[in-house]
């Protein structure tokens, strides 16, 4: 019988994956394994995942970042998918969704796994209809959980589950309304489902052999949140609480089963409600970690929505968020090519560094500390090698050269630090002369 991440925690095992996120997080390994008994702390780590480097999501630790891709029907280009998951790679993102869902993603999927350090997540629902090569209506609840476990003997690490949105969750939202609806795209197809069958959420019923499963692989479920808010007027309303009442249940009996936990959150929400629904939803998932898309501070900035999560990711991270999925400027436009896959990334990464600048997370005001002695010393090469971006950082500078030595085009022989500089050694500047 496989012995999880948390049973092993909870047996008083440190194990290795527990001893390298310690030592990436400068962390003491019982601390870690601590967190992960109390399931503050996930480290989603799939027993057939050879290629991972474990990363630790929770309390105390470094806010992580999260890529999303996938091939799509209108655009099934697996080498730009691949072409992501470099960028991806590169900049350090510590998971990867694989959320394709034209086709047969198993081969994609099992690449990606077989290559990837991150950690690698999927949303089993989106790959139903494919997998299964079956109508919606047509597939039944032993189909969905085949699909489950298929993704987990694949060695994905998380799982995105739906069981939240119950009959009592649906009975909510119907009798408040929404404006946006249901924008979860597993969430409306197992709405769809639900209304069209008149059966119960498949994953909700049967969540127990959901856990079962996971339980066999060291799959971690990420509860996924269906009634998630697409819009700021919908951001939390009766439908979303609700379902966040029903996924702190299942919270318990996922730890109960020995299977490690990540509740995800929002979504499309005002600046100033932000904050207390960080606190709300660890109040009510007993401190699980807590993965949010955005949230979203506007409804009005397509081409542009990277900057508005971003602002909501620093926000929620500073507020107790552990995990922020990015989002990129294509996000409801279009599939995100691989500049955007970049754009998206970077202001995700800087998101949630600004956060664990605030949260007293080891070493995190390190880097910037360092940074602002290389510039004081116009170090330039070790101020890219510093940078969240160093091939933009690099790119920029070198498009337009200074004249000057030590400063760039924006100051030239006006250079504030250079003018000190000079003046603290003792030595006498002469614009004029320069």
């Amino acid at each position: 019988m496989t012995m999880t991440q948390i049973d092993s925690a909870r047996s008083g095992v440190i194990t290795p994956q527990m001893r390298i996120v310690a030592e990436k997080e400068g962390r003491d390994p019982e601390f870690i394994r601590d967190g992960v008994a109390q399931g503050r702390i996930a480290i989603p780590a799939n027993i057939h995942h050879t290629a991972l480097s474990p990363h630790g999501v929770g309390e105390g630790l470094r806010t992580k970042v999260n890529v999303n891709l996938g091939i799509s029907g209108d655009l099934a280009d697996e080498d730009m998918e691949w072409q992501k998951v470099l960028v991806a790679h590169e900049l350090g993102a510590e998971g990867i969704m694989d959320l394709s869902n034209h086709g047969k993603t198993q081969a994609f999927r099992r690449r990606l796994v077989e290559n990837s350090p991150a950690m690698i997540g999927t949303v089993p629902m989106y790959d139903a209809i494919g997998y299964l090569e079956k109508a919606l209506i047509s597939i039944t609840a032993q189909d969905f959980l085949d699909v489950i476990r298929a993704h987990a003997e694949d060695g994905v690490d998380f799982v995105t589950v739906h069981a939240g949105m119950n009959r009592r969750v649906l009975d909510s939202f119907k009798e408040t309304g929404r404006l946006m609806n249901i924008v979860s795209r597993g969430g409306s197809l197992i709405f769809a489902w639900m209304e069209a069958t008149g059966n119960e959420n498949p994953f909700y019923e049967h969540y127990d052999e959901v856990l079962e499963i996971l339980h066999e692989h060291d799959v971690t479920i990420s509860i996924g949140d269906a009634m998630r808010p697409g819009c700021t007027f919908d951001a939390s309303d009766a439908g979303q609480i609700a379902e966040l009442i029903e996924i702190g249940k299942l919270t318990r009996r996922a730890w109960d089963a020995g299977v490690q936990v990540m509740v995800e959150g929002p979504g499309h929400m005002a600046l100033d409600e932000i904050a207390a629904n960080m606190k709300l939803e660890k109040r009510l998932c007993h401190n699980a970690p807590f993965y949010v898309l955005g949230p979203l501070v506007t409804d009005i900035a397509p081409g542009y929505d990277h900057i508005t999560a971003a602002i909501g990711g620093a926000i929620a991270a500073s507020s107790g968020a552990d995990f922020l999925c990015y989002v990129t400027p294509a996000e409801h436009l279009r599939l995100p090519d691989v500049s955007d896959v970049r754009d998206g990334l970077v202001a995700t990464k800087i998101a949630a560094h600004a956060a664990d600048m605030v949260k007293g997370i080891p070493g995190a005001r390190d880097m910037d500390d360092r940074m602002s002695d290389a510039r004081r010393r116009v170090d330039w090469e070790e101020m890219f090698s510093l940078a969240i971006d160093e091939k933009r950082a690099r790119e920029y500078f070198e498009s337009a050269p200074p004249s000057n030595e030590g400063t760039c085009t924006m100051c030239g022989k006006m250079c504030a630090v250079r003018t000190v500089n000079t003046i603290m050694d003792g030595l006498t500047i002469d614009l004029d002369a320069q």
